[in-house]
């Protein structure tokens, strides 16, 4: 929510403990302090400090955690100031609505736009900072909303009119326990950027010398916030009522209401920050800043500070890259994610790292979730819909006394058409077509930590479309979805995979090579490295599908092509040994054509034809895309042929030596872990082999 930029004016120093009262009002701001136009001046404390001021919500105040009884009580004594509250805000969105009704119906909608956009702004800080989160949730979405209105809220992230410094620096004080000038040797007169729970100065230890940003939170959040909320979730009770709604909108807002309150607890934040850090502060191009729990209490952070710009401004495709693999792995691996990276908390550091900031507001997203997740995005995109119908009720979106032939029925109407166009030409107003209807029709409802996942990979989403209107936030995310699901030791995952690639106990080839190649498109280190330094695409491809099969993670893939090279080199032995029977047999003069059921079955013609699919993959991982479309073409297109042609093109595939010794060329680049793996692969396929030849006899002497 706050933004850290350099200050190039000078950063003045506090003497004595007793001069800073006559020094507050001397000091001058520096250049890059926040900037807000006329009229901004604190309107929360103007118009809304009724709440806090004279201690007329003491008690609230004092509230660290949302506990929605506590807070009734509180409102319940109160009835005088519930009713001034709610008066307010429906006499001020109330004349705003009005004023666009009178603007559409005199023709000049477009002319006062951007006024309205204006007044809207200012009527979400007169109100406080329930109601600029609100706005914040959707200032990031550029492709819905209008870009008068997108302005004005942008400014809403950092850019909001900060509160007296003299009452920052006594909360400081207080909080911490001394005076300011015996923390910092230096410290900015007025605030670096403010937002809407706080605002941010930026200091030098006097202990270490290091410069540090302060975060001060703004007095009065706690007793505004819960009262907002407490009017809120009355409304939002009679709205489910009265629109016979399916999801529990109290349930979603005191979901929210806890991540709030959860923000405004600084200790938590600084928590939160520890922990993101550890987990995702050592990935290539990404930066964490430090926190200095010593030095935060409930209402004041003390972190490491950060100069950059804004990512959403740089316009730096790499860093976005680097935004969404470490958005998907906090997502799917570790489950403990950003859940309001809006454009204010991610900055293009003055290294060119990606840097995160405000760790407020978290989310945490269970295993099976995350599972569950991954479940519904392949069943998705390989139009399985009656698995995709299944997980939504283990996501909680359905419930499980639903239809599921109905849904199935109905989902297939609702993103046939979008999967059709290919997974990387989705987008989430593809998905959300029709999808209300039929949300309401089978009693859809939008589990309360499911709300947070979707905003923040919509924000995600939102901050990508500025650099490129195209941008497809699922087109992103699959690639590694499917490589989480080929490398996942997670039993559950692994069963889904064995689901998806054997129907009807028929291997599903080009299910598998979907998966490996959209893979191979996921932005890992690996190649976030090998994009910056230049590396050629046919060695890259190479090594990575190498990599992958030869090591730990791929053990499962590994296996599961194992035994389905040896079911097709077993049928391939049968169909020589016929085939050289029958030619052999037949030149004798005594040879009488018999009618006796051929060795080969259906099953073994069905293996040859997946180790050839296998082959022309290899074959066609150093070929150019249209040559590659040209195969598959002819591959779909082909009718049904004997064993003997399958023999042929099996052979005509293993004697491309140029496409071998490319694949062995890169091999002496592989790890030495890896190029022991695959010297034991021989002895491997040898035994399967061994164990199907076995079986085979056994069969064919006792059946």
């Amino acid at each position: 929510m706050l933004l850290f930029i350099p200050i190039p004016a000078k950063v003045t120093p506090y003497l004595s403990s007793h001069r800073i009262q006559r020094r507050r009002r001397k000091l001058k701001s520096p250049r890059s302090s926040i900037r807000v136009g006329s009229g901004d001046d604190d309107a929360f404390t103007k118009y809304s400090g009724y709440l806090f001021q004279n201690g007329a919500l003491s008690e609230a105040q004092l509230l660290t955690e949302y506990n929605l009884p506590v807070i009734a009580g509180i409102y319940r004594r109160k009835p005088l100031l519930v009713l001034r509250r709610f008066t307010q805000i429906s006499i001020t969105f109330g004349r705003w609505f009005a004023q666009r009704y009178l603007d559409s119906i005199n023709d000049r909608s477009d002319k006062m736009f951007k006024t309205r956009a204006a007044e809207l702004r200012m009527i979400l800080l007169e109100l406080g900072p329930a109601f600029v989160k609100i706005a914040q949730a959707v200032s990031s979405r550029p492709d819905v909303i209008p870009p008068a209105y997108l302005e004005e809220l942008s400014l809403l992230q950092d850019r909001i009119a900060p509160f007296s410094t003299e009452d920052a620096f006594t909360i400081i004080e207080k909080e911490l326990g001394m005076p300011v000038d015996m923390l910092f040797s230096e410290i900015t007169p007025k605030p670096i950027a403010a937002a809407s729970l706080g605002q941010v100065y930026q200091a030098r230890l006097r202990a270490n010398g290091k410069i540090v940003a302060v975060k001060v939170q703004r007095p009065g959040v706690q007793a505004a916030i819960s009262l907002d909320i407490y009017i809120l979730r009355y409304l939002a009770g009679i709205a489910r009522r009265v629109g016979k709604l399916n999801t529990d909108l109290q349930a979603l807002l005191d979901e929210w209401a806890s991540s709030l309150f959860r923000e405004m607890d600084y200790r938590a934040e600084a928590r939160n920050g520890k922990k993101f850090r550890e987990l995702y502060g050592g990935l290539k191009d990404v930066l964490v800043p430090e926190m200095y729990s010593d030095l935060t209490s409930q209402r004041v952070l003390m972190m490491e500070w950060v100069e950059g710009e804004r990512l959403s401004e740089v316009k730096d495709l790499y860093l976005v890259e680097v935004g969404v693999y470490c958005s998907l792995s906090q997502l799917l691996d570790y489950g403990f994610y950003h859940a309001d990276p809006h454009p204010g908390n991610l900055l293009r550091s003055s290294d060119g790292k990606l840097a995160y900031l405000d760790f407020g507001m978290m989310g945490e997203f269970k295993q099976e979730l995350r599972d569950g997740f991954v479940e519904a995005c392949l069943h998705l995109v390989n139009r399985d819909f009656d698995g995709l119908a299944k997980d939504f009720v283990t996501l909680g979106l359905l419930p499980p006394t639903a239809q599921k032939d109905e849904v199935t029925k109905a989902l297939t109407g609702v993103f046939q058409n979008a999967v059709n166009r290919g997974v990387r030409n989705i987008s989430f107003g593809d998905l959300s077509g029709d999808l209300g209807v039929t949300m309401y029709k089978f009693k859809f409802q939008i589990p309360s930590y499911f709300s947070l996942v979707i905003r923040s990979l919509a924000v995600l989403e939102g901050i990508a479309i500025g650099f490129d209107p195209n941008y497809k936030v699922l087109s992103s995310s699959y690639p590694w979805i499917a490589r989480k699901v080929l490398t996942d030791s997670s039993p559950k995952l692994r069963s889904t995979l064995q689901t998806l690639l054997y129907k009807d106990r028929v291997f599903q080839i080009d299910r598998l090579e979907s998966l490996v190649t959209e893979s191979l498109r996921a932005r890992t280190e690996e190649t976030l490295d090998r994009q910056q330094a230049g590396e050629s695409d046919d060695s890259r491809t190479i090594k990575q599908l190498l990599s992958f099969m030869l090591t730990e993670k791929g053990a499962f893939v590994r296996e599961l092509l194992l035994q389905e090279i040896a079911k097709g080199i077993d049928a391939l032995s049968v169909a020589t040994v016929e085939s050289v029977t029958l030619t052999t047999a037949s030149r004798l003069p005594f040879f009488i054509p018999t009618p006796s059921s051929p060795t080969m079955g259906q099953e073994d013609i069905t293996n040859l034809r997946t180790l050839r699919r296998l082959l022309v993959i290899l074959s066609t991982l150093q070929k150019p895309r249209s040559e590659v479309q040209q195969l598959k073409d002819s591959y779909a297109e082909e009718t049904t042929i004997n064993s003997a042609e399958e023999v042929s093109l099996v052979l005509n595939e293993m004697t491309s030596p140029p496409d071998l010794l490319r694949i062995v060329s890169v091999i002496p680049e592989l790890p030495s872990e890896s190029q022991e793996q695959l010297l034991r692969l021989p002895v491997d396929l040898a035994g399967r082999l061994l164990s199907r030849a076995v079986a085979r006899t056994i069969r064919k002497l006792f059946i």
